[in-house]
């Protein structure tokens, strides 16, 4: 595996297996695992016992892994009425995870109740109900970053067919971190490098992925001068966080790591231009 000055990693999904054996199956060919964990109400869950987050601590010091854990999806922080459950979510999550000391506690601050039954545009950041959504969302994290063990293991990351700067306003309200997630930048239609940079003073985790007929596909779907672009970013900006290959299949994990890789060489052959 080439050298970065960043962690390169990847999910607790790429084989068809529990996140014990995916773990095992990556020592040694990543440096973070991401822990994709969810937490389904009075039903099946994934959430490690004591006894595998013990032995996944024994890999992670055999092999030099870090871990990122990436809370459930469907928490709602900034929704009246349902930031009491999503809370409650969280922190299960949190309490079961916490002897891994992860790098990072990725998270989603979904804020679709803004938009109009219909879609379309979100309401401008002036208007009462978003910035009543603003004010939850900033308590939510407060409290939640205290659950971590400091806001900036806690990356908020920006999502697909929202606005990217949607969540700027709260964050520069918490001292949280951020997880950029390129693909979901890609899979809109945004050029990713300028939202990147402003991003990256604050960034604990980047998420990479390829875009084809959905995201989360392998990076070899992305044309070599977008994949570099972002790649000769991190380089020049002396990232050195945590960049995940969020894939969820054996095939595209390992066609990503080598367009990643054949990326990274190609800079390197060019003197970092």
């Amino acid at each position: 595996m080439l050298k970065y000055p960043f962690r390169l990693g990847t999910t607790s999904y790429i084989i068809p297996a529990d996140i014990l054996p995916n773990v095992r199956f990556l020592a040694g060919q990543v440096q973070d695992v991401e822990l994709i964990l969810f937490e389904v109400d009075d039903g099946p869950n994934n959430l490690p016992p004591p006894d595998v987050v013990a032995t996944l601590a024994a890999l992670a010091d055999t092999h030099d892994l870090t871990f990122t854990v990436h809370l459930p999806l469907d928490l709602r922080l900034g929704t009246a009425g349902e930031a009491e459950v999503s809370l409650v979510k969280a922190r299960k999550v949190i309490d079961c995870t916490l002897p891994l000391e992860p790098w990072a506690y990725v998270l989603h601050l979904d804020g679709r109740e803004l938009r109009s039954p219909q879609g379309g545009d979100f309401p401008s950041a002036d208007r009462p109900e978003v910035r009543a959504w603003q004010e939850r969302s900033a308590r939510a994290l407060e409290l939640v970053g205290g659950w971590v063990r400091g806001p900036e293991r806690l990356a908020v990351e920006n999502l697909e067919n929202y606005p990217p700067d949607f969540v700027v306003p709260v964050l520069d309200r918490v001292p949280v971190s951020r997880c950029v997630d390129v693909g979901h930048l890609w899979l809109d239609g945004h050029d990713p490098l300028p939202h990147l940079r402003l991003a990256l003073p604050r960034t604990r985790v980047i998420h990479l992925h390829g875009v084809a007929e959905r995201d989360h596909k392998s990076l070899m779907h992305m044309p070599p001068e977008k994949l570099g672009a972002v790649v000769q970013l991190l380089f020049q900006e002396n990232y050195a966080g945590v960049l995940t290959l969020e894939v969820f299949n054996e095939e595209d994990f390992h066609s990503s790591k080598v367009a990643f890789e054949q990326a990274a060489t190609a800079l390197a052959k060019d003197g970092g231009r």
